[in-house]
């Protein structure tokens, strides 16, 4: 589920905090990034829960409307498209989400059901619901993309359940997104076999999760020696002055230069790049862009990259 530039993300998110703190428990602050990390995959869950959940407020809208005195003919006969949609029940048909529903306690929405009502209600007085249930007949393909379209531009984007999530955990603030993207790529590819629902790892592989831990100790272990190596590359800055996560993503970025043997240069400068675009002031990559630029000419002059492998450097 995660790749290498969303864990650079967390390691600097778990650096800021530990800055922010005043701590020097780094035992306590792995710690806080490895559940970090590891409660994306309960943001997952809680994601496609709702599509579950949103499924079953039907079905129970749908039975006390046909249990009304007064109910309307649509209401005693009323169409079962939606609730039958062969996606949404082997949603909640898995095995495997089902399980791991149970293990993680993923419970959120039995308790505020009202923000499943309102997405139900949202998806309902959509033109795409409108259009889906006033087709004669549907393919398995037009099923699976209404359900595709239906989380994408209906419940993804949805303000009140976005605002449920970052009041319940704020570190998923940045987490969400790729969740999304996770939970769109699944749908796209979905057959109607519950049993073929896979609940995704964290990590692509053990390699990516050791790097985690490993990209926070050795930048935490070493801030003063990596902070040298830039220190008499800002001329014109006061280095008190530099932006704090300025400062974080060029000492994360010169670890990964001088004690990650593996990754190539221009992955690294590329990656914190794209960092210190997204979540620093408006001209910290230009400025960071100078000083790794520089300092990879220097290293290599000196002979102190050490970069194995193909195309590494």
């Amino acid at each position: 589920m995660l790749n290498r530039r969303h864990i650079r993300i967390k390691v600097m998110q778990a650096i800021y905090a530990m800055h922010q703190s005043g701590s020097d428990d780094l035992e306590k602050q792995e710690k806080f990034l490895q559940v970090s990390l590891e409660n994306i995959l309960d943001l997952y869950l809680i994601m496609l829960s709702s599509i579950v959940e949103i499924r079953k407020k039907e079905i129970e809208y749908i039975t006390i409307a046909q249990k009304k005195h007064l109910a309307t003919p649509e209401e005693r006969n009323p169409s079962q498209r939606f609730v039958n949609n062969p996606i949404l029940v082997a949603l909640e048909e898995s095995n495997a989400l089902n399980i791991a529903f149970e293990a993680r306690k993923i419970n959120n929405w039995q308790a505020n059901d009202d923000t499943i009502l309102l997405l139900l209600q949202d998806i309902k007085q959509s033109d795409l619901y409108q259009k889906y249930m006033a087709k004669k007949t549907v393919t398995f393909e037009e099923e699976r993309f209404f359900v595709v379209d239906m989380f994408s531009e209906l419940i993804a984007p949805n303000e009140k359940l976005y605002s449920y999530l970052e009041d319940y955990k704020l570190t998923w603030v940045d987490d969400i997104p790729v969740v999304n993207t996770q939970i769109q790529k699944q749908l796209r590819h979905l057959l109607a076999d519950a049993d073929l629902i896979k609940v995704p790892a964290i990590y692509k592989d053990d390699e990516d999760k050791d790097f985690a831990s490993a990209l926070f100790r050795k930048t935490v272990l070493n801030e003063s020696e990596l902070a040298k190596e830039f220190s008499d590359k800002t001329p014109n800055w006061d280095i008190e002055r530099i932006a704090e996560l300025d400062t974080i993503i060029l000492k994360m970025a010169i670890c990964e230069f001088l004690k990650f043997p593996s990754i190539p240069l221009k992955v690294t400068i590329n990656e914190y790049l794209e960092l210190a675009k997204e979540y620093s002031t408006p001209k910290s990559s230009l400025f960071i862009n100078g000083i790794l630029d520089n300092l990879v000419k220097e290293l290599q002059k000196n002979n102190r990259v050490n970069k194995t492998g193909r195309g590494l450097i």
